[in-house]
């Protein structure tokens, strides 16, 4: 083993040295000789950062719409389509060279000029957004491809210089403020140092074996190309040792806190990411930002992350008049972290009300449009969403929800349907969601009473969506109490246990049930619960919701 060790150190030495010393100096120190992270309240420290406190309008807002777009969405074939391409034998892999070419010749630079987003108008995109409930809505600033979605002056790759050649970031932010949304950014680029590390690849058999990809291609290699001028390395970041055992497809998984092996990065590139974040918050004044990664960008190897979460507070802070109303969403957090930042649970949820905010994420189908979504009707359905939201908000949380859009800016005929008959459903319903809070339990039934633990960032939203009419969800606001049945019950009554005669739960008695979208129903209080009787017609596909008072 130690001489395994000592072999990967000699290949990538940053390694040896912080796996051996854990010292200070084995950090990368981001420089702040172009972007000075603003001083003001708060410090890039855990002690100081814990004083943040979470504004009323994200505690409130309950459910967002996420953008999630960007070049990766040109060939359909789904989230991480610019890693995949580069893994031998693999659908994306097949499908690239089928229709594109061998990633040798044709590699994911060469299919950014695709992304045209020749159909793309934001600003009916996120009125739609709004008009089916969302209350925040986000944009992919850049995701793990290294690729900016805005008019970047710290890297040529981005969205104005090729592509579509518009200012993505900054249309979204026109479209959000008109329709009076607060406007988050997600930043994911900070992992292409390592994200990318398959373009170093070859083929292990068949007649390109042993040919590189161009992973390793510099601006020297563009003469004479569509790229000439731009240099690779700005796009990929691989002119380092790969990282160890990184032939694995999954061992970038057991590296993404830069541990287990992961080559780290130089002072550079971290401070390169750093400096197009402070440029994102300082030119589109984002309410909100998210971070995929364990707990903030190249924590725990660099102060970085400390640095923007500071910088962001500050920044927030100056741009309403000394009030922070800036939200800061990170994943993995500890006790002490949830106090800093909002927790965010990737396509998941805890099963218990937890009294920090948080959020979860999640999507109707691939982060970034699949095709075989649509063909294999594989999209969450409305009620699917719905089951989620009421789960995720009886627990003290917020949904945000991607929906994919095609490269050309627009989503699909499935998803609309989906989308109109989630929005109508929120219509009727939304009184029970919005500006609410957990009541003295989350809810009741099989899953309510099960032990579901959550795996990693979160990954165990199927557990929920499975719920039927014995699924139980409570909210409050004033003197009213909402109960979600997760499913329409086949002998049209629902009975609610929580509730039942005596309970301490709910000691008070109950004059009126009333069915959101329908008005008052019969009901009677036994020993057994609250029994509810429902319409003999269901007043759509969903979940029924009661007001209790």
């Amino acid at each position: 083993m130690k001489s395994k060790t000592l072999f990967f150190s000699l290949l990538c030495p940053a390694i040896l040295s912080c796996s051996t010393a854990h010292q200070p100096s084995c950090q990368v120190p981001v420089s702040e000789a172009d972007e000075p992270m603003m001083k003001g309240k708060f410090e890039p420290t855990w002690e100081s950062l814990k004083h943040y406190k979470v504004p009323e309008w994200y505690r409130n807002a309950k459910f967002g719409i996420w953008a999630h777009w960007g070049p990766q969405c040109v060939e359909g074939t789904g989230d991480w389509m610019a890693r995949s391409m580069y893994m031998e034998g693999s659908p994306v892999y097949n499908y690239h060279v089928e229709h594109y070419g061998h990633p040798s010749e044709v590699g994911f630079k060469d299919v950014i000029p695709s992304f045209k987003a020749e159909h793309w108008n934001p600003d009916s995109l996120v009125a739609f957004y709004k008009k089916i409930g969302a209350q925040y809505f986000f944009a992919l600033g850049n995701h793990h491809d290294n690729f900016d979605l805005w008019d970047s002056k710290y890297h040529p790759w981005n969205s104005v210089n090729m592509g579509p050649k518009r200012d993505v970031l900054a249309e979204w932010e026109k479209a959000a403020r008109k329709q009076g949304l607060p406007f988050g950014i997600s930043l994911h680029a900070d992992h292409a140092w390592t994200w990318y590390e398959p373009a170093q690849r070859h083929d292990t058999i068949g007649p390109k074996k042993g040919i590189p990809y161009d992973g390793k291609l510099t601006k020297a290699d563009g003469k004479g190309k569509w790229w000439e001028g731009y240099d690779p390395q700005d796009l990929y970041a691989q002119n380092h040792p790969l990282s160890e055992n990184s032939w694995d497809d999954g061992m970038i998984h057991r590296q993404w806190a830069w541990g287990d092996g992961a080559c780290l990065p130089t002072r550079e590139y971290v401070t390169n990411f750093y400096n197009r974040t402070l440029e994102v918050i300082n030119r589109y004044n984002p309410d909100i930002l998210y971070f995929d990664v364990t707990v903030l960008p190249f924590y725990p190897i660099s102060d970085a992350g400390l640095k923007i979460a500071a910088h962001f507070y500050n920044h927030n802070m100056a741009t309403h008049d000394g009030k922070l109303e800036a939200v800061l969403n990170g994943k993995i957090l500890d006790d002490e972290q949830r106090k800093a930042l909002v927790w965010d649970v990737e396509r998941g949820a805890p099963n218990q009300i937890i009294a920090d905010k948080w959020q979860t994420c999640t999507c109707l189908g691939g982060w970034h449009y699949d095709r075989s979504y649509y063909d294999n009707d594989r999209y969450k359905s409305a009620a699917d969403v719905v089951k989620l939201l009421i789960d995720v908000v009886s627990k003290n949380g917020n949904l945000l929800l991607s929906v994919p859009l095609r490269a050309d800016g627009t989503f699909d005929d499935k998803e609309e349907k989906i989308l109109m008959e989630f929005g109508d459903w929120m219509n009727t319903n939304k009184e029970a969601i919005y500006d609410t809070q957990p009541w003295k339990v989350f809810g009741e039934g099989p899953i309510a009473n099960s032990d579901i633990a959550i795996n990693a960032q979160g990954f165990n939203e199927g557990s929920y969506t499975n719920a039927t009419a014995q699924e139980i969800r409570f909210t409050q606001k004033g003197e009213a109490l909402y109960v979600t049945a997760l499913a329409w019950p086949k002998d049209k009554q629902v009975v609610v246990k929580s509730l039942s005669q005596g309970n301490d739960l709910y000691p008070g008695k109950i004059s009126q049930v009333e069915l959101l979208g329908y008005g008052t129903v019969d009901f009677n209080r036994t020993a057994e619960g609250l029994v509810i009787n429902l319409p003999d017609k269901p007043l759509n596909r969903i979940a029924p919701v009661f007001k209790v008072e």
